[in-house]
């Protein structure tokens, strides 16, 4: 499969959730992570996602929030990947970043270079990945 998805999980599904339109998906990825998908309950059927299957779980960079301090809040994304930051790679207007899990999975984050300054983000700082359980596209192999 060929997309420009910086974030591409391999993973296995856990658990499926169905409701009246929408579905959750568990999923454990191979580094021992978990995230939540949310889609229709039609993809479930049509993707045949079940308890075992194999799915990739697709996330664009933009979609990544990087968050380096919750400063006693919670929030309300179902997916925070807690990991450390081990790139910053600075363009013109927005810097890519690096921040790998405890298994050794890359989440790649695009944010404005004002965030890295801001957020002092820099190879080493612990960081936590978030992203809604909406903004997850399962694919499966035929």
């Amino acid at each position: 499969m060929k997309t420009s998805a910086r974030n591409q999980f391999r993973g296995k599904v856990e658990q499926v959730l169905i409701g009246t339109v929408n579905a959750e998906i568990y999923l454990s990825l191979q580094g021992g992570a978990s995230l939540v998908a949310s889609i229709t309950k039609d993809s479930v059927a049509t993707l045949g996602i079940e308890v075992g299957v194999e799915v990739t779980a697709l996330v664009k960079a933009p979609q990544i929030i990087v968050v380096t301090e919750f400063g006693g809040y919670k929030i309300s994304a179902r997916n925070q990947l807690a990991g450390t930051v081990v790139a910053v790679k600075s363009g013109a207007v927005n810097s890519e970043i690096d921040i790998e899990l405890k298994g050794g999975e890359i989440v790649v984050a695009t944010v404005t270079n004002d965030s890295v300054e801001t957020l002092g983000l820099r190879a080493g700082k612990p960081a936590t990945a978030i992203f809604k359980a909406g903004a997850v596209i399962l694919a499966v192999q035929n």
